[in-house]
């Protein structure tokens, strides 16, 4: 009888350490569903991202293309105004002359800048006067 008490017994504690296992497996698993689903969610969200800069990267290739289009075309019509400016040249003696002749000085000076640091130096350059000639005066050309 003491044997099968003490089997009893054995069982009833192999039972109650079986049962605080499987507790233990429980708590695990829910962990690890909340592990995977975070690595889910993340994973989403990588991937939205993933496909918006794929997207984004596709809108610059095409605008990129455009302007190198529009790049072309203005380097072309660039190039074919001065095939026109030359065979005006070489077509009439008074716009050679008036071609090569030197601007007046207050024109010249308009066009000659230093170089600026910043865009400070510029604005200050710009209010520091520099005054082109008065348009009523001759200007001797």
């Amino acid at each position: 009888m003491r044997i099968l008490i003490f089997l009893l017994l054995a069982v009833c504690a192999l039972a109650g350490l079986q049962t605080w296992r499987i507790g233990g497996l429980h708590d695990e698993a829910d962990q690890a569903q909340r592990i995977i689903g975070t690595l889910s969610a993340g994973i989403e969200s990588r991937d939205n991202v993933i496909n918006r800069l794929n997207d984004d990267a596709v809108t610059r290739e095409r605008q990129e293309q455009s302007l190198r289009t529009q790049l072309a075309r203005a380097s072309q019509e660039a190039r074919d105004r001065e095939v026109h400016i030359q065979r005006l040249l070489n077509e009439n003696q008074e716009i050679r002359d008036w071609y090569s002749d030197r601007l007046p000085d207050g024109i010249s000076r308009m066009h000659a800048r230093p170089a600026f640091a910043s865009a400070a130096d510029y604005l200050h350059w710009l209010s520091g006067g520099n005054q082109l000639p008065d348009t009523g005066k001759l200007t001797g050309h």
